[in-house]
């Protein structure tokens, strides 16, 4: 493929909708196609505003009415209760054509492609395709487009792409990561008979567990060694692991990681469970966020047709700063411009628990993060408030977040962005305040009214 930036391909940034509201914000920052899901079918049972045919029928009319495409999950691995009801549940949705369909499930693709062979299918991640054989059998099966698994590194894809040069291509750029074979976890199952395959995850994952030391008895099973019984010089450990930490490639291992451990969730007190480690790291609980900001040059040029954001259960300043910071990621690219390192700073902004670019890069050098980090605290924000309505060069805003009067306030709007300095502030009954709490509040401050329904964050 050619490097040549003006031959460049945009890749399609798709963005969750997990309400009207945030589909409609979606498209207004720069996506061009959303992704919702029916909680019997897909793998969000919760917190989907989609759940009813009229609300889904109107976001699919809503999208198409703006010339974007809407893709509808249905990407659950069913039990055979759930397949009597499927073919008939799906009629209704079919009807409304929907742009494709996100599945996972080959028995319930099987039936799709027989009953409705003119509907595009796309593969869910959850199938784990990662290799090119994988994608070529998907194609000849009929499907048209194959969702990536996330434990792809960027080189992987390229040969994938190289290979499948007429099969679309997906892969995941943001949001929550698993801590299993992208939503193979069993956690939730084993903890509250909740299977995330079926769309009902309590994020077990993402819970407050403790470490404990063990150790092998003589019939093989870990006993817990008392805290007090552990002898370890935390400042010792954290100097050697950051000096086996500054090469790549092969890193000296830290003679505690061959220990074995117990996790103790806070939940369950008493209840130990093994982890190990090995050489490329501890796979256990509470995973960082994906951010591939920094990567959509590479998968651009690669040819990767869609780049997709995870999280419809987000909020909607999630679903607006993510639209809009990958959308100009995309267009730099497309259009041979640098990286924009400040797009790290406007992520870092969002909810999170922590940042790692997944397995697009296998190894990463001290330095590398140490950077990343440096850019993302330099322009951190934090949301502060929605825009209800202008008048008379006041705006209404409902607060989400403490801010005061000498803030710098970042007005986020479609039309571009702008940060000024808050002077004046006024409360509901116009007089004026310095400073305003948390959620819960309204207040009046100056703005020019092109930023109407405007998101503001305060500048850290």
């Amino acid at each position: 493929m050619s490097n040549s930036s003006s031959l460049l391909k945009s890749p399609e940034l798709l963005l969750p909708a997990g309400s009207l509201e945030k589909m409609h914000a979606a498209f207004d920052f720069g996506a061009d196609a959303v992704y919702a899901g029916q909680p019997r079918y897909s793998l969000r049972a919760r917190n989907n505003e989609f759940s009813t045919l009229d609300i889904l029928q109107q976001g699919i009319e809503g999208a198409h009415a703006r010339g974007k495409s809407f893709f509808v999950a249905s990407n659950i691995f069913p039990h055979n209760s759930k397949l009597k009801t499927y073919l008939n549940d799906m009629e209704p949705v079919i009807a409304m054509k929907p742009d494709a369909l996100i599945m996972a499930d080959p028995g319930l693709i099987m039936m799709v492609r027989e009953k409705w062979p003119e509907v595009n299918v796309h593969l869910s991640v959850q199938a784990n395709a990662v290799n090119w054989a994988d994608v070529k059998f998907w194609q000849k099966m009929g499907l048209t487009r194959v969702i990536l698994s996330r434990e792809l590194s960027l080189d992987e894809i390229e040969e994938i792409k190289q290979r499948c040069p007429e099969m679309e291509l997906e892969v995941f750029v943001h949001g929550a990561l698993c801590i299993a074979y992208s939503g193979r976890c069993l956690l939730s199952g084993y903890f509250n008979h909740r299977d995330p395959n079926q769309g009902t995850c309590t994020n077990s994952c993402r819970w407050d567990y403790k470490v404990e030391n063990a150790t092998e008895n003589e019939t093989g099973d870990l006993q817990r060694i008392p805290v007090e019984t552990i002898k370890f010089d935390f400042n010792k450990a954290l100097e050697e692991a950051n000096q086996s930490f500054s090469a790549m490639g092969d890193m000296q291992r830290h003679p505690l990681a061959d220990r074995p451990y117990l996790i103790e969730e806070a939940g369950r007190p008493g209840s130990f469970m093994p982890i190990l480690e090995d050489e490329h790291g501890t796979y256990i609980m509470n995973s960082k966020d994906l951010r591939a900001i920094e990567h959509i040059e590479r998968l651009t040029k690669i040819g990767v047709d869609s780049l997709k954001v995870e999280g419809r259960t987000k909020s909607l300043y999630y679903v607006v700063r993510t639209a809009q910071a990958y959308r100009r990621a995309i267009d730099d690219a497309v259009a041979g411009r640098p990286f924009n390192e400040r797009l790290l700073g406007e992520l870092d902004g969002l909810a999170n628990r922590g940042y790692t670019d997944g397995f697009y890069q296998r190894h990463h050098t001290q330095d590398h993060q140490n950077y990343m980090e440096g850019v993302s605290k330099a322009h951190r924000s934090q949301y502060v408030g929605n825009v209800l309505a202008i008048e008379d060069g006041w705006a209404e805003v409902e607060v989400k977040n403490r801010f005061a009067v000498g803030d710098k306030i970042e007005v986020i709007h479609p039309s571009g962005n702008e940060i000024i300095d808050l002077a004046q502030m006024r409360n509901k009954h116009n007089e004026a305040i310095d400073v305003i709490g948390g959620a819960g509040h309204k207040v009046r401050i100056p703005l020019d009214a092109k930023y109407d329904k405007a998101l503001l964050a305060r500048m850290l």
